[in-house]
């Protein structure tokens, strides 16, 4: 009998985790629905293999969308985060586990108790970050309290970036995921860590420009900026003795300091709608955060807003992006600033064809054995194979698919809604995403503290 899987959504991230399943679709007798509002983007390749089956699916459609959730034996969301809830409470009314790649919401962990006791499973966090970070972090922290080890500091970086190969603007960005999560990451709240005993606090304003930095061999120099809410995994962690728990997001040195320049105009608001926003000129849009001047030039005001001189590296990266064109227009009606800026940045920051990304994730783990600190320092890097088949499609889809697969062979079976920091999860997923080139390298070096300036594996 076919075992019925329903992936909804086929955006950026799916490459690899639709391969995964049809690749095994015979061997685990699989049947692999793929639900999305524009089918036709799907490849002819995946259409037209003997085991998929398209489905034209608009979410907000209740009668389709509960009848493809009925339909299914397990249900794989890939949906934007805030999409999620409308499946899962179908999951919940029908029986069906599922799997999603984001942050746990407080509207899914309130349906715990019905998943525990219906015996489903509602594993969230199982991506790249959040997920893999998840389970290599927790294998290297068990192992070390596994020999007694008292754990001190853990710090974790993660960074979706172009491959060097592929580096070739002044950003040295390229979008790799959802553009929309670049440009509003970090709102929401302030970035929460402990840092040597001390709790930081960073609101938005300020959080890209406070940035540690950190090397990785063959690879280069980067700079990292916390990451939400650090704090929150304390207890899934079992850290609450840590001193030192500082989550962030890596780019490339000098990266924050421009896009703090966004930040401080107001281009990454997303609160509010610009009503003349279709046909206006980018140099328009640049010029409503700007104050009224008879004489000085929009790029005038500025550079004397934001303080850049004229021979500064940062004002070459503004006008890269044409930001100041009087001939390109915003094509969206009644947009939010986040939206027109992000329509600029992706006509610039677009993979091309042949270009390849790069995920980087970079743990470090300070601890006391037997009267001794020790530091073990672990980095992973992987490059992306095309625009489609992208490294960051590997780290989050993979992780996903080989989560449903044990899911739906009983070998999770843990109910209720959860992420993968046991070792019934994280053991078999680690050991198989080796197969696919994605594992850490692990590095005992010198105990060195919390030390913003000289991080390095």
């Amino acid at each position: 009998m076919l075992r019925k899987i329903l992936i909804v959504g086929a955006g950026k991230s799916t490459s690899y985790l639709i391969d995964y399943f049809l690749e095994k679709s015979k061997e685990e007798n699989l049947q692999v629905t793929i639900g999305d509002i524009n089918p036709e983007a799907i490849p002819p390749k995946i259409a037209k293999h003997p085991m998929s089956r398209i489905l034209q699916l608009d979410v907000f459609k209740k009668e389709e969308r509960q009848k493809a959730v009925e339909e299914s034996d397990i249900v794989v969301s890939m949906l934007p985060a805030r999409f999620h809830m409308l499946v899962a409470e179908d999951c919940i009314e029908y029986s069906k586990h599922l799997i999603t790649a984001s942050y746990v919401s407080d509207e899914i962990k309130a349906l715990d108790k019905k998943a525990k006791s219906k015996g489903l499973v509602f594993m969230n966090e199982i991506g790249l970050d959040p997920g893999i970070d998840h389970m290599s972090a927790m294998q290297i922290l068990d192992t070390i309290r596994d020999k007694g080890g008292k754990i001190l500091l853990f710090e974790s970086f993660t960074g979706g970036l172009v491959a060097p190969e592929s580096d070739t603007n002044l950003w040295n960005y390229k979008f790799t995921w959802n553009p929309r999560n670049v440009v509003v990451a970090g709102q929401g709240g302030s970035a929460q860590f402990i840092q040597e005993g001390t709790y930081k606090y960073i609101p938005y304003h300020k959080l890209f420009r406070r940035t540690e930095f950190l090397d990785i061999k063959g690879y280069g120099k980067f700079e990292a900026y916390p990451n939400r809410d650090s704090l929150k995994y304390r207890e899934a962690y079992g850290l609450q003795d840590a001193l030192t728990l500082y989550r962030g997001t890596m780019r490339k040195v000098g990266f924050s300091k421009a896009w703090n320049m966004f930040v401080q105009l107001g281009m990454t608001d997303d609160s509010y709608t610009i009503e003349n926003s279709k046909g206006m000129t980018y140099r328009e849009f640049v010029n409503l955060f700007l104050a009224y001047s008879p004489t000085d030039s929009v790029e005038l005001k500025f550079r004397h807003y934001l303080k850049i001189d004229q021979d500064d590296s940062t004002w070459a990266k503004f006008l890269e992006l044409d930001l100041f064109s009087t001939n390109k227009t915003i094509t969206l009606e009644k947009a939010t600033p986040a939206q027109i800026l992000q329509e600029i940045l992706e006509a610039s920051w677009s993979l091309s064809e042949h270009d390849k990304d790069m995920i980087v994730m970079y743990h470090k783990f300070g601890y006391e054995l037997n009267g001794k600190k020790h530091q073990i320092d672990a980095d992973l890097v992987v490059i992306g194979e095309n625009h489609t088949h992208t490294a960051m499609a590997k780290t989050v889809g993979l992780p996903v698919a080989i989560a449903t697969l044990l899911v739906l062979n009983k070998k999770i079976s843990t109910p209720g809604v959860q992420i993968p920091i046991r070792k019934e999860i994280y053991e078999p997923i680690l050991e198989e995403l080796k197969q696919y080139g994605v594992l850490f390298k692990e590095h005992k070096v010198p105990y060195l503290g919390y030390n913003p300036n000289t991080i390095t594996s």
